[in-house]
């Protein structure tokens, strides 16, 4: 594993999960309360003894930046790193990165004076747990020049993701980007053939590409050389690979998660919480997630009726019921409050109760929710302020609401609300 160099993906303006990602990377989304989701593929990458890893970002970084840098400060013993590139113009490359495939090709001049023989790309805005030590052995047992990390999927999902198709022996011989109609059609498998016993009851029939790759370097500076024109991995370089050099999957067989959209983010998160056994835990000490060390007291949490939920640390919850949630880091909860099936990301900073006081009197709801508030089926982003007697229920059942300057917007029926907004009491939504 000292022979690979990880790079992951920081993505690009995630519009499909605005207004989350209006002052943020789509990687520095909070997840279950306390983690970020760039903590998973860099823990992924700690665990499986890969410790040299560039960090590529572009879009509303600077929490990203921030994050990483305040988390993954390693031994100077250790040789390793986890480095922020950020995307800049040079006189060579006078523009920003393109796609996925541009962003390496705009920064192997700054990895050239690391030796590695193999470079591990990821992306930053996965779910899930992979030992890449497995993935890097079938990739050097099989001799491949490129291996393709691949998840079976549903018919119904397929259409939004790379599809492939192997042989007997895992090579691909097939690689559609998002394919439709008659092109879907046509990359159908068997995948009960490759040992999925359980594949036809939930109706898998087509591998897709998880976007983790192995390259080896000089082919991956092949190809970027060669195809000056391809920006992107799924879409152009893949299938250009396939004619050249030695493409190889490797099947993944454990829970993967693309958060794409705001349902996507909201039913990952949720799901944590599921009992008795989620299909993603954090609980695994073999295995650990990684994030910032925060140095929080305990949450205190007084007569107060939980079901089915996670509460980080640092909070102060009053005489409230919460059901089906997840509860960030510092959030206040007032007395006779009702969450259920919320997503509270939480506060970046406490405030003291002479501070809570001062905004009282000048009619400003103090960070948090306040008294006799209930909220349904909502995101709550950081620093948010909720008055007395607010009504989250999304009362109109809207699908769809864009209601920025008041603080809130509705998306697949989720009630989102906005970072840093402010409810007024009474409010109803």
């Amino acid at each position: 594993m000292q022979d690979v160099i990880a790079i992951i993906l920081g993505g690009g303006r995630g519009e499909r999960l605005y207004p989350l990602t209006k002052l943020r990377a789509k990687p520095a989304l909070p997840l279950a309360g306390k983690y970020r989701f760039i903590d998973i593929p860099v823990s992924n990458c700690i665990n499986s003894e890969i410790l040299k890893i560039f960090v590529l970002t572009q879009f509303n970084s600077a929490s990203l930046n921030r994050h990483v840098s305040t988390t993954y400060g390693f031994s100077p013993f250790m040789k390793g790193f986890v480095e922020v590139l950020a995307a800049q113009q040079t006189t060579d490359s006078p523009e920003w990165f393109q796609g996925t495939a541009d962003a390496v090709r705009k920064i192997l001049w700054v990895i050239e004076p690391q030796k590695e023989n193999n470079l591990l790309i990821l992306a930053g805005d996965h779910l899930y747990r992979m030992d890449y030590r497995l993935f890097m052995k079938a990739h050097h047992e099989t001799n491949a020049d490129v291996s393709i990390a691949v998840i079976p999927v549903a018919e119904s999902h397929a259409s939004n993701f790379g599809l492939m198709k192997i042989d007997s022996s895992g090579h691909v011989v097939e690689f559609k980007e998002k394919p439709t109609g008659e092109a879907l059609a046509s990359m159908q498998v068997d995948t009960s053939s490759l040992g999925f016993v359980d594949a036809s009851t939930w109706g898998t029939s087509f591998l897709a590409s998880m976007g983790i790759y192995i390259f080896k370097r000089e082919v991956i500076a092949d190809l970027l050389k060669r195809y000056p024109q391809h920006d992107d991995f799924g879409k152009q370089l893949i299938p250009e690979a396939i004619k050249d050099f030695r493409v190889q999957s490797y099947i993944f067989r454990g829970y993967w998660e693309d958060i794409g959209t705001i349902e996507a983010f909201y039913r990952a998160n949720l799901a944590l919480v599921k009992q008795p056994n989620p299909a993603f835990s954090f609980y695994d000490e073999k295995f650990p997630i990684y994030t910032r060390p925060r140095f929080l007291p305990p949450s205190k949490i007084l007569n107060t009726r939980i079901e089915q939920s996670m509460i980080s640390d640092g909070c102060i919850i009053r005489s409230a019921k919460i059901i089906n949630s997840i509860i960030g880091v510092r959030t206040r909860i007032e007395k006779n409050s009702h969450l259920e099936n919320v997503l509270m990301m939480g506060a970046d900073f406490y405030e003291s109760d002479q501070e809570r006081e001062i905004d009282l009197n000048k009619n400003l709801p103090a960070i948090g929710i306040g008294e006799n508030s209930t909220i349904r089926d909502a995101i709550i982003d950081k620093n948010a302020r909720i008055g007395h007697n607010v009504k989250i229920i999304n009362k109109s059942k809207r699908q769809l609401a864009d209601s920025e300057k008041e603080g809130y917007c509705i998306r697949n029926g989720i009630t989102i609300i906005i970072k840093n907004a402010i409810i007024p009491d009474n409010t109803v939504i």
